[in-house]
């Protein structure tokens, strides 16, 4: 199947058109749209992984500055996205790029944290990404990334709820598009930002999924940085997502 032909990659492209031409007042400086110019990877994501049912749904946030800004992979750490998942391609530069934050792509050397966590986990716990991938997926809520003028990250719950009413909108109606596709059993928050998401798409698309969440793998995190993948693994197990 072609990419612009694939379910979840039609959903992506409609998210894509309703939020390419929004602007954001300040504190936002840059924003940069990873399905724009990063949509020849995402797309092969969508594509190589993202057919059929699934029983488990991951959801995170926004793309992070060394992650999915880099690959167009939702926690799109390099390594994991090529070395794991297999997945290199040609990639464009935002339209307007901040000199702190590049995009370099694949040959981007800085690692994601989050998401070589996340990521790690997986590959640890199933060995291929074929294997992980036959009942699971991974998804982000929002594909934009929001900067400051010095170039510091911005997450969406920092931003004006005025200027993200139609970011919201857009992102729940594509999340809700998803959920439809995959008719996941569990439906997993990264953080409690994604799970109160999830628990708006299972009531808009009347999904009887168990919403549940781990913790957030970011090193901002305290938690996270004591063990973040057995206090993970021991959350979905206690869910019932994964037998102890």
């Amino acid at each position: 199947m072609h990419p612009t032909e694939h379910p979840l990659a039609k959903a992506a492209q409609r998210l894509r058109r309703a939020l390419k031409d929004l602007e954001f007042p300040p504190p936002v400086n840059h924003v940069y749209r990873p399905l724009d110019y990063a949509w020849q990877p995402h797309a092969r994501y969508l594509e190589a992984f993202g057919n059929g049912r699934k029983r488990v749904l991951f959801l995170g946030m926004n793309p992070g500055p060394f992650g999915m800004a880099q690959t167009g992979v939702p926690f799109g750490e390099v390594a994991a996205v090529r070395d794991w998942m297999g997945i290199d391609a040609p990639m464009d530069k935002p339209a307007r790029e901040h000199p702190k934050r590049p995009i370099d792509g694949f040959a981007c050397t800085r690692s994601e944290v989050s998401g070589r966590r996340l990521w790690g986990l997986f590959a640890d716990r199933f060995g291929t990404a074929a294997r992980f991938f036959a009942d699971h997926f991974v998804l982000n809520y929002c594909p934009l990334v929001w900067m400051n003028a010095s170039g510091a990250n911005l997450t969406p719950d920092k931003l004006p709820a005025a200027a993200m009413e139609p970011v919201e909108d857009a992102c729940l109606r594509h999340l809700a598009e998803v959920v439809q596709s995959l008719q996941p059993a569990f439906l997993v928050g990264v953080g409690g930002f994604a799970e109160e998401r999830l628990r708006r798409a299972a009531e808009t698309t009347h999904s009887r999924a168990q919403v549940c969440r781990i913790l957030h793998p970011s090193p901002a995190s305290p938690a996270a940085n004591r063990g973040w993948a057995d206090a993970a693994t021991r959350q979905l197990e206690e869910a019932g997502v994964w037998a102890r």
